[in-house]
């Protein structure tokens, strides 16, 4: 597919209007990780900063549910951040796949109710979720 600095990408898994993310192989000790990069070629500088707090913030928390922030480098005329994979899938994607029973949805809702209540007992405001 491609490769990012020190990353072979191996799957996009999601796009919004901003980022793209990615999956990826590291090339120097073969784990996998996601990949999340600014979508613009060249973004302003409100961009960069807000990519870098994000990269900040994510790295502090220690919150179960929330994955954790590895790296932040320098990409092209950008910025990349190199976060935790756990070998999930997308709820969207998942939705798509099965239909879920109501203890699904149930044990699913409370997950992630869970880790936005450590989100916000931490102060954090939220976007993509």
């Amino acid at each position: 597919m491609g490769t990012i600095t020190d990353y072979k990408i191996t799957a996009k898994v999601y796009e919004s209007e901003n980022s793209l993310v990615y999956r990826a192989l590291s090339h120097t000790d073969k784990r996998s990780v996601i990949l999340k990069v600014l979508k613009k070629d060249y973004p302003n500088p409100s961009e960069l900063t807000r990519y870098k707090q994000e990269y900040e913030i994510t790295r502090t928390l220690n919150i179960k549910g929330v994955i954790s922030a590895y790296e932040l480098f320098p990409y092209e005329n950008s910025l990349a951040i190199v976060l935790e994979d756990f070998g999930g899938k997308s709820l969207d994607l998942w939705l798509k796949m099965r239909l879920f029973t109501l203890l699904d949805f149930l044990q699913i809702s409370r997950q992630i109710a869970e880790a936005l209540g450590g989100i916000h007992k931490a102060n954090i405001i939220h976007k993509d979720i």
